[in-house]
């Protein structure tokens, strides 16, 4: 939890219970159902709290926005940022029922009541939202593909709306084809721990 009021000082009293219990709940049901690395869980609050928190450092959502969580996993980077953006609106989708199942019990168990699931491909989410994020599911193209038909026209935002995803190591290739598009981001400006050193977040207008 340290490593979270670190970077974020100004957490309310609530976030900070839901953040807290985030690591009960998560090595409770990843013991049962293993949606992080066995050797990874002890890193949880830096490698998948922190990093989803990334986001956050790009943009600051305002509240009535909505976000889906394309390829959410076992909650990341949706819980995360659910919890530090109680006005805001997640759909946390994936297409393997047991990390929805996780998603479902750590939203119980933290009480948020701003973060929804469904257990989909992408292709079958008609949802339409400001903004969608994902972690590293896909190369960029095929994300691009997938979700710019659930991209809402109205904007509420600094941003103008668009995919914000965290990935790793070289992008230039990647985002090559969105030229004057894409931004950029390196989490090492903001985070000092070592595993950020290559981790960027990556915001995609889609434009129309």
């Amino acid at each position: 939890m340290e490593i979270i009021e670190k970077y974020f000082p100004n957490l309310t009293d609530e976030q900070r219970t839901r953040f807290a219990a985030l690591k009960d709940l998560y090595e409770d049901w990843n013991a049962k159902i293993n949606v992080i690395s066995r050797k990874d869980i002890g890193n949880l609050y830096e490698h998948h709290v922190l990093h989803s928190l990334g986001i956050a450092k790009v943009i600051n959502f305002k509240p009535g926005t909505t976000v889906m969580d394309l390829g959410c996993g076992g909650g990341f980077p949706g819980i995360p940022l659910g919890i530090l953006f109680p006005e805001v609106k997640f759909h946390l989708v994936d297409s393997i029922g047991k990390k929805i199942r996780v998603c479902n019990e750590v939203i119980a168990g933290t009480g948020l009541t701003n973060v929804t699931t469904r257990h989909c491909r992408a292709e079958e989410e008609k949802g339409m939202f400001d903004f969608v994020v994902s972690r590293a599911v896909m190369p960029l193209a095929d994300l691009v593909k997938l979700m710019r038909k659930n991209i809402s026209k109205s904007q509420h935002n600094a941003l103008p709306n668009g995919l914000i995803c965290l990935k790793g190591g070289e992008l230039e290739h990647e985002a090559m084809p969105f030229k004057n598009q894409v931004m950029i981001t390196d989490l090492k400006d903001y985070f000092t721990e070592e595993f950020f050193e290559t981790k960027k977040v990556v915001y995609l207008a889609t434009s129309y």
